[in-house]
């Protein structure tokens, strides 16, 4: 059974002084939890569109999975919001670290800057050679507002995002969650066997410090938003070796990190 993504609402509009009913599409919001190996490991809120991709790229960006051989079945039940995931061998180190906090009284760089202790293990440097122009940038981000799917047309209530390579959108996705469109797009990277060494990730939201590491998990050197970025977000993105361009609208944008990337025409 699929779950619709939208659903229509009563809702009292006032502008100015004229006050009316009419009828508006707001987005679905559902709880899923992924069962691994028949134990309970997490509990996620997201739209339900392209489950899978999520699930697939959230246990990869938790380095449960790392190898494509060692997922096994992945079955969604959308009627009461369980995911069962089927893997090779018994719970990994991953499992047991998951959300467990990574502390250090170190002052400099280094991942002392890292929440968890997965992200402290999971998230390496991004060797690239991938250069490219703004006006490609702006291209991209031309690209990914054609995209934009009829979800956000209808409701405005998702982000979106989209993996580019060589000019166009490999894959682009929506969810309400900013974190749940990198999953997405990580899950569908992985399952296809892409190499994001050289792709662009384009992103409607804030590049905050968990989409630049998810970022850097998933091997991306460029990620553009057309949002700020923030300050640890900065830091693990030098430290990382990612490109980070924000406010990128029409022929402006703004590049933070990295910006030999970047060359001109």
């Amino acid at each position: 059974m699929q779950i619709k993504s939208s659903v229509e609402t009563e809702v009292l509009k006032i502008e100015g002084r004229e006050r009316k009913l009419t009828k508006e599409q707001v987005v679905v919001e559902k709880a899923l939890t992924i069962y691994i190996n028949d134990k309970e490991f997490a509990t996620m809120v997201c739209t339900p569109e392209q489950e899978k991709e999520l699930v697939v790229g959230f246990l990869c960006s938790e380095g449960i999975i790392t190898d494509l051989e060692q997922l096994k079945k992945v079955t969604i039940d959308n009627r009461e919001g369980i995911v069962w995931v089927e893997t090779t061998g018994e719970s990994t180190l991953s499992e047991e670290l998951f959300l467990k906090r990574y502390l250090t009284s170190c002052c400099g760089k280094g991942k002392s800057s890292f929440y968890f202790v997965n992200d402290a293990r999971l998230a390496q440097k991004v060797e690239s050679d991938l250069v490219v122009t703004p006006q490609e940038i702006s291209g991209y981000v031309r690209l990914l507002e054609e995209e934009i799917s009829e979800l956000f047309r209808l409701t405005g209530g998702v982000h979106v995002g989209a993996l580019i390579s060589q000019g166009q959108i490999d894959h682009s996705t929506v969810d309400i969650g900013r974190h749940n469109v990198l999953d997405k797009l990580y899950g569908y990277a992985f399952m296809q066997k892409l190499d994001l060494s050289q792709s662009i990730i384009i992103f409607s939201g804030r590049i905050s410090s968990e989409i630049l590491i998810k970022t850097a998990k998933m091997g991306c050197p460029i990620i553009v938003g057309v949002s700020a970025p923030t300050d640890l977000a900065l830091r693990l993105a030098d430290e990382l070796g990612i490109t980070i361009i924000g406010f990128a609208r029409g022929q402006r944008m703004n590049i933070y990190t990295h910006p030999q990337r970047i060359i001109q025409s």
